[in-house]
């Protein structure tokens, strides 16, 4: 792989049952790529965390001053973002993620989602940590098993790091479903 350095990563996660003092002890592995830098990512998944990086800019987060952007891929290679637009009757704002995936399929509704960059920035103005919250999962969650595929997720991580996750499920392993 020429230069880049490529990590996988096996991280577990212990979840325990206790039913009726029987230990039901069961575990769930989770698999990602992590890359020290944004120019380790290919060409496309570089754009595609750049364009979140320059929603999160224009976040309207006044009073968390947390700035989150996110840009989703679509099947189609048309590229859609969002950023988090809080409201001062909380919980009436929106996260970046559902605001780039509402957009993208309220104006391409017969076309899936491939790929989503999220990417925040603190009030000191720098790069760190956003992962998607619980109902964001969830929202992922509903377009993967609408299109029966799954989502690529970048997530911009802490020291500049990136982590790539194929498909919900290593960050959702609990999903509502009917």
């Amino acid at each position: 792989m020429s230069k880049l350095t490529l990590h996988k990563i096996v991280a577990k996660i212990r979840y325990f049952n206790y039913i009726n003092a029987i230990d039901m002890r069961k575990s769930i592995e989770i698999e990602y790529e992590e890359y020290s830098s944004i120019n380790e990512l290919s060409n496309e998944n570089r754009e595609l965390l750049l364009q979140a990086m320059s929603a999160a800019n224009d976040s309207y987060s006044p009073y968390s001053q947390f700035k989150v952007g996110a840009a989703v891929k679509l099947i189609d290679g048309k590229i859609v973002t969002g950023n988090n637009q809080e409201n001062m009757a909380y919980p009436s704002g929106l996260c970046a993620e559902r605001v780039a995936m509402f957009a993208a399929m309220a104006q391409n509704p017969n076309t899936g989602i491939n790929a989503i960059a999220i990417v925040g920035k603190n009030k000191e103005g720098q790069w760190c940590a956003a992962s998607p919250c619980g109902a964001c999962r969830q929202v992922i969650s509903e377009y993967e098993n609408r299109e029966k595929k799954k989502i690529t997720i970048i997530l911009y991580a802490d020291n500049n790091k990136i982590i790539i996750l194929k498909g919900v499920d290593s960050i959702l392993p609990f999903q509502f479903s009917m």
